[in-house]
């Protein structure tokens, strides 16, 4: 995929320097790859899954615990497998994370995040549960999300047998992952669900209707481009992209009320399709009086940090997140 964004008749923001040579080098200068289509769906399933290494790759000889189990799916829906994470040495009261992939709704693995949330359960204790939610256009609409909450509530309901605090739990993801994070304290608040510490919302796919300056920016550039994003909110929606009766357990976006919901981290670069949306939501959780830490990273691109890690920014970005974990987890 290019790594400099093409002509264009919007100006855009430019990649950080060193990011950019990073993505040209690992992706090449060349044409961009095919678009995904219903036909190549599979194909890019795949892929993803390649990319996808076991718990017990990721953990080696660390001292983190990981258990597989098959966990009540959401009534009338199949059960759901979830990987739980845990540091061997577990302390008291540990906090809680409620992991969710990304892939835009429509592939991906929960395997896929593994490396980061050793790491984070290296670093913060973290009790982790891992979903792996059922993708569109099989599962479409609110399935994913009802999924995810199906998990999340299990996870709360289990607090002691996992072993973590249930008043210290966060929900996390990137991508498609952000927005079932957001959709995440949309429910729970609605239904008056499990009480949740922090929602950490990456890079976070919010808007179905593609329609803000950024998405137009960055239409054929970086690694999540105008057609992918298209492509997966078809998947999820149908025919029923821009509708405004859309539920916001869907697309988080079309929220009338964002408050009362838990505190937000929302993160991610300037030089992205996905920039203005989270913009505007971190904004409408503002004037609702809510709670909103944004950071935009300049020259940023999607998901730099995990393509990127060795690259300054990253580092910065990295650290910045983490900052508000020991914050929200009281750390």
């Amino acid at each position: 995929m290019t790594a400099v964004p093409p002509a264009s008749p919007f100006p855009f923001a430019p990649f950080d320097p060193e990011l950019e040579r990073m993505l040209t080098a690992t992706r090449g200068d060349g044409p961009a790859q095919p678009p995904v289509t219903l036909e190549t769906l599979p194909e890019s399933r795949a892929a993803f899954e390649a990319m996808s290494p076991s718990p017990a790759e990721v953990i080696g000889d660390r001292p983190v615990d990981f258990e597989e189990r098959t966990i009540p799916g959401r009534p009338g829906a199949p059960e759901l497998a979830v990987t739980v994470l845990r540091p061997r040495e577990r302390a008291q009261a540990a906090p809680g994370l409620y992991s969710m992939h990304g892939g835009g709704l429509v592939m991906g693995t929960r395997h896929m995040d593994t490396p980061r949330l050793v790491d984070l359960v290296l670093e913060f204790g973290f009790v982790v549960v891992n979903v792996e939610y059922r993708l569109a256009p099989e599962n479409p609409g609110a399935g994913p999300a009802e999924d995810c909450y199906a998990g999340l509530v299990w996870m709360a309901g289990h607090a002691e047998e996992l072993g973590f605090d249930p008043d210290r739990l966060i929900v996390m993801g990137g991508s498609a992952g952000g927005c079932l994070s957001a959709a995440m304290a949309l429910m729970t608040r609605d239904r008056k669900g499990p009480a949740l510490a922090g929602q950490l919302l990456l890079v976070p796919m919010l808007d179905d209707r593609n329609e803000t300056l950024s998405s137009h920016q960055y239409g054929t550039a970086g690694v999540w481009d105008r057609h992918i994003n298209v492509f997966s909110w078809r998947a999820v929606l149908g025919d029923r992209v821009g509708d405004p009766d859309v539920s916001p357990y869907i697309v988080p976006s079309r929220a009338t009320d964002l408050s009362g919901l838990a505190p937000a981290y929302i993160e991610l670069g300037s030089a992205e399709l996905l920039r203005d949306e989270a913009v505007e939501y971190a904004n409408r959780i503002w004037a609702a009086g809510g709670e909103a830490e944004l950071h935009v990273w300049n020259g940023g691109f999607h998901g730099f940090e995990v393509f990127c890690p060795d690259s300054r920014l990253a580092a910065y970005a990295l650290e910045t997140r983490r900052s508000w974990i020991r914050r929200v987890i009281g750390q």
